[in-house]
């Protein structure tokens, strides 16, 4: 277990950083007339560690430094292993082995034999992992060799004239640009926040009603009103307890806000991941089993008791460490929770900032207790006894631990089109789960540390039949006929088309709607109607919101279905692109992406021509490129019904579109 979550801490902190400790320069010295010798020389910032590319023994060790050279049509032959300059040997007390690296700069040189003497470059890669004392960073970048013998920026080479070109003709000609970054969606922003800080908060309270935490706030309350002295003192360090246990929760969400720094667009990317999709699957089914009591989920025990033992030493560095210890001894029980909230937040969509608030929420729900029962001590004698309720908690808990565990598994299942978990079969499943639990809280079935059988109280059997309320509310989903039902549901079924039941068309609602955006350009033209550029994403829950509970309204069905040409372009699809569709692209930041699906060409498109990678993101165009109004994102319905209806009659002064009477 200690392993797995080295493994996961260290791969969230490659993700994270957004720093670039190593610099590369590459050149060639020609030995004869077919061998050449390239020379890598790194550069490292005072500090940090660049490891050697032998392989070192343990099981949780370093990623070792590797080459890559691309040579697809045989144009030369590498002579020897790649060689390297000597390293420094020494024990490493994190990763417990001893680890070969190199500080300040390390050179490496590969012997290469030419087969083809007319060739004019060679290009590859470089895979490494850099650390310091407290951090380490995962980087994969580009290397080139001019033949010439000059020496080259890591990643020109792979920047050629193509690329610039394919790149080029992504961007629009648009002849109002301005129009398209004019802030009319600062609201929704500041609404999508206060929501994501109520769930956090929520979480935080379903938090404090389990074992983990419960039975410790008497206990720690009665800590700072007895042992301070007097009164005002206990009740300053409780407040003091309270706004450290925010504190650290606030920080698990700072390193977040360095992922726009190195790619807008890669909290999408991470969020719509398939394999890391398929992984929170498995974790959050790993989590259920938890809750349902058939294993225990902990951070090591060495972790705690060394808080613990540093909570002893008074002050404020006391009471932060007890703070702290808090956060690790309840892991068990508030992991589950904050990683679906974690999973929940990372999107394009603000992310960080949503990840942020939903963690200032979570760790206020779980310090209020300390700071009220501080406040008011006689309110502790009406607190409920610890008992079995709490393990009821952690058993519903898990079961829809299982519920969001399967639509991460939809996520990867859309976004990568593999026509496992179709809308039907998803349905089905919740219904089930839901299903057994009901049954659970009707005392019908029982998990490992239930107490002994007893009546239901009367809340637990209100939960029971407010689940099977939900069991009979998705029945009607596995319908054909039921377009547009569970609408309080939107956004976790897949969407209404992605059926197992045959369907006209695959886009929304049985509109016609065009997934390129040069082949809706034209139909447009050759209609002269108005574009509505619709930016989704398969695994974008705002996105199935918008299409089953305001598209489908009539008046706005009516102008998406007669008035508007629906070109939607999807982010996370990660259907291939063809060879000859694929180039590379290069950040204001210097760093380059390789844009090889079809995702990637609409996000870097999204990105060059509105400067921004939310989804779900409404452009709306005339033919010629000019913009009918300023973008529109998550909203109501009525507001996308004017704003739909004011860009329609925008089009009347710019073409020959009809407008709305």
């Amino acid at each position: 277990m200690k392993q797995i979550l080295l493994f996961f801490s260290g791969f969230l902190a490659f993700a994270v950083s957004a720093q670039e400790p190593v610099t590369w320069q590459t050149s060639i010295e020609k030995t004869s007339s077919t061998e050449i010798t390239l020379t890598i020389t790194a550069t490292i910032e005072k500090g940090w560690h660049l490891y050697s590319t032998v392989e070192p023994d343990g099981d949780i060790v370093p990623i070792p430094t590797s080459f890559v050279f691309d040579n697809g049509e045989g144009n030369y032959e590498l002579v020897d292993p790649i060689a390297e300059s000597k390293p420094i040997t020494s024990y490493d007390k994190i990763f417990e082995t001893n680890l070969s690296y190199f500080d300040g700069k390390a050179v490496f040189t590969q012997n290469v034999k030419l087969l083809n003497p007319n060739l004019p470059s060679i290009t590859g890669s470089v895979e490494y992992q850099t650390c310091d004392d407290q951090k380490c960073i995962y980087r994969d970048d580009l290397l080139g060799f001019s033949l010439d013998g000059s020496p080259v920026s890591f990643n020109t080479p792979q920047l050629n004239q193509e690329s610039f070109k394919i790149t080029e003709s992504l961007k629009l000609p648009l002849k109002n640009p301005e129009m398209a970054f004019e802030n009319t969606t600062a609201s929704e922003a500041k609404k999508g926040l206060f929501g994501i800080f109520v769930l956090g908060f929520l979480g935080g309270l379903l938090a404090l009603l389990t074992p983990c935490v419960f039975p410790m706030i008497p206990l720690t309350v009665s800590y700072f009103t007895k042992q301070s002295g007097n009164r005002k003192k206990g009740i300053q360090r409780a407040f003091l307890y309270g706004l450290f246990i925010v504190g650290i929760y606030l920080a698990l969400s700072v390193p977040f806000h360095f992922i726009d720094s190195l790619d807008p667009e890669i909290l999408n990317t991470v969020s719509t991941n398939v394999w890391l999709n398929v992984i929170f699957f498995i974790i959050f089914v790993f989590f259920a089993f938890s809750f349902f009591g058939y294993y225990e989920l902990a951070l090591p025990t060495s972790w705690g008791n060394k808080m613990d033992s540093a909570s002893g030493v008074g002050g404020f560095m006391g009471i932060f460490f007890m703070a702290l210890t808090l956060a690790i001894v309840s892991f068990s029980c508030t992991g589950p929770i904050l990683g679906s909230l974690l999973a929940g937040s990372l999107s394009a969509d603000g992310g960080a900032s949503q990840l942020t608030a939903g963690m200032v929420g979570f760790g206020l729900a779980l310090a209020l207790p300390f700071a009220l029962f501080a406040l008011f001590p006689n309110w502790l004698q009406n607190l409920p006894k610890s008992g079995g309720w709490m393990n009821t908690v952690k058993v519903v808990l898990g079961f829809l631990e299982l519920a969001l565990a399967l639509k991460f598994l939809s996520n990867a299942d859309l976004v990568a089109h593999w026509g496992l978990l179709k809308r039907e079969v998803f349905v089905a499943l919740w219904i089930v789960i839901f299903l057994l639990l009901a049954l659970y809280l009707f005392g019908i079935i029982r998990f490992p540390h239930d107490g002994p059988k007893k009546r239901p109280s009367f809340l637990r059997m209100a939960t029971g039949v407010l689940a099977v309320a939900l069991v009979l509310y998705l029945v009607p989903g596995l319908k054909k006929d039921n377009p547009n039902g569970l609408k309080l549901l939107s956004g976790f079924p897949p969407p209404v088309f992605y059926s197992v039941y045959q369907q006209k068309s695959d886009c929304p609602l049985g509109l016609n709607c065009f997934k390129d955006f040069d082949e809706g350009l034209k139909y447009a033209r050759e209609n002269n109607k108005a574009i509505l550029i619709d930016f989704t994403g398969w695994a974008c829950v705002n996105c199935r919101k918008m299409e089953e509970n305001v598209w489908s309204r009539p008046e706005i069905h009516s102008l998406l279905k007669n008035d508007f040409v629906i070109i939607s372009l999807y982010v996370d699809d990660r259907k291939p692109l063809p060879k000859e569709q694929q180039f590379n692209y290069q950040f204001d930041t210097g760093r380059v992406k390789a844009i090889e699906t079809v995702g990637d060409k609409w996000a870097t498109f999204q990105a060059l021509n509105f400067k921004t990678a939310s989804q779900p993101y409404y452009i709306l165009m005339s033919p010629d490129f000019t913009l009918l109004n300023t973008p529109q994102q998550y909203t109501d319905a009525a507001t996308y019904h004017e704003w739909l209806k004011n860009g329609l009659n925008n089009a009347v002064t710019t073409s020959e579109v009809k407008p709305i009477q």
